[in-house]
Parts: C-alpha cells; structure tokens; sequence
C-alpha cells in the first residue's frame, strides 16, 4: 500500500463505526467512510467535541452538523496551500491521501527537468477537482492543463493555485467534458507528456454526458494514449470505485501503455495513517505507469 504519511496539517485521529475523526489544520471533522467497518471504542477527546459532524442519512446523502468551523480556512501541503471548505455530501474540497502520488509524480518531474532543463514538461490533468495534482505538477516544474466539467471547481483550482503561489504559472483551466476535451486535442496534434486522471464513479458532463467508470474507464484510457507524445513521462489512474482493484489497473496500463511504450507498471492501494492505533485506513487504489 503507499501511504500519504508527509502531513502536518491532516491526520486521521481515530475511526469507528462507520465514522473517521480528522484533524484539518486546526479544526476535527467527523466524517462517514465506508471502509470503517469496526467498532472501537472511542477514546481520542474529538469525537465529544468536534467542529463539525457530518451525519449520513438512510435514504442517502445527509448534512453537516456546525459546531465552531468557519465557512472556510486553508491548511498546508509541504509548499502547497489549499483552501478549504464543507460543502455537499461530506467533502471539503481535498483528497489527502493524493499526496502519495502528488510525490511520486512530483520527484518524476523534478528528476527529468534536472536531466533537461530546457525542456517543458506537459501535464493533461483530467478530472482535475480542486488541484491538488495540477499544484503539485506545477510546483515541480511542469506546464498543466486542468480539465473538469464542473465551473465551480476549476474557480477553487485557481484559488488554490494562487494560494501557493502559482498565480503565473504555466497553467490552463478548461471547463469541459474530459472525453470530448482529449478527442479535441488528438485532433489538433496536441500531445502531453504525462496524463492525470481521477475519474469518478459516476459523473455527467456539462452537456449530460454520462460517466460510468466501469463501462468508461479502459476506452478512456486508451482514447488518451492518443494524446502522448512519443517518449511519454508517466500515466497516473486514481480509483475510488470498490470493483476496480490494483491489479485491474496494472492490467489495463499494461494493454494500453506497457505495449506501446515498454516501461514500468505498478498499482497499489493507498491510505492514511491513523494515528491512535497505528493502522492504515484504505483510500482507494492508484495505477501508475513510467518510463523508468
């Protein structure tokens, strides 16, 4: 498993019953996650007082609970800065167990601009949410395009990417459809040396295009081998979706990368750390081709 270990500004406090304890910065949320099967005892002081609790409904979906949280706040990666905030179905605009790839991809970048410094490192992140991978390319030397279908989150991509202090860097947000944005660039000749995507379970484009990863995600990925150039850098595939196992993700890397470019495959899940019990809460998986 990779673990995102590097935080100081995030930790998993404790989990039980269906429920994580999280410290954001300052702030402790309680929030669901399906991974948390047991039920422990609930020794850390947070779960009595927290900021905020969000509390999942029967019927689906469910609502925040406030206590003392302000509307927003920021919290730090490393140079990164992310700002912060709860918004529908329990979210708060970050996925930090990410960071593990934000590094991985990160010393990759770092390492091939060091070789060759003149060279512009081009990074297609899709589905791109609020930019914690578009920042973390961007910091380590890369020129990023940001893809989501959602206005909102690219807006709060900016955000982000002003807070760390990537106002002029070489990044282009793009509000559109990933699918229809990848054929478009494979018809214009434009080509990348590295593809992100995170992809969600089930999703609809700005038009009503329909995602469903099961049925979308191999085509997809074999839409954007079209999009690489010739000696491309590395293809990250991040999953949150239960039926798709890191083996199903080396798989279809090997299908449509391995064979093409030779390389490297590996694929893992990823997790947090827990800090009471010294246990690792699983996070989904991640796919991850590179040239070396």
């Amino acid at each position: 498993m990779w673990i995102a270990d590097g935080w100081k500004d995030y930790e998993v406090i404790d989990t039980s019953n269906g429920e994580k304890l999280e410290r954001w910065g300052e702030y402790v949320l309680v929030r669901p996650d399906p991974q948390v099967l047991w039920n422990t005892e609930k020794k850390a002081a947070g779960w009595k007082k927290p900021n905020a609790h969000y509390h999942r409904s029967s019927k689906g979906g469910g609502e925040w609970e406030f206590f003392d949280l302000p509307k927003e706040w920021k919290i730090h990666y490393k140079d990164m800065v992310f700002h912060l905030q709860p918004f529908n179905f329990k979210h708060t605009g970050l996925f930090p167990e990410q960071a593990t790839n934000w590094d991985w991809f990160g010393d990759l970048i770092r390492k091939e601009k060091a070789k060759h410094p003149e060279k512009e490192i081009r990074v297609l992140n899709l589905f791109a949410y609020t930019g914690g991978a578009t920042i973390a390319a961007a910091k380590a030397g890369a020129s990023v395009t940001h893809v989501d279908a959602s206005k909102g989150m690219v807006t709060w991509a900016k955000e982000n990417a002003a807070l760390s202090g990537l106002s002029d860097a070489p990044i282009r947000y793009i509000v559109d459809d990933c699918g229809k944005y990848v054929e478009r660039e494979i018809r214009r000749g434009n080509f990348y040396d590295a593809v992100i995507m995170d992809p969600p379970s089930y999703g609809r484009g700005p038009k009503g295009e329909i995602w469903k990863i099961e049925e979308s995600i191999h085509p997809f990925v074999k839409l954007c081998t079209g999009v690489l150039n010739k000696n491309p850098l590395f293809f990250l595939i991040n999953s949150y979706t239960t039926g798709l196992q890191p083996a199903v993700l080396a798989y279809m890397l090997g299908i449509e990368l391995q064979s093409k470019f030779g390389g490297k495959i590996e694929a893992e899940e990823i997790g947090l750390p827990v800090t009471s019990n010294k246990l690792v809460l699983p996070c989904g998986a991640s796919g991850r081709w590179s040239n070396v």
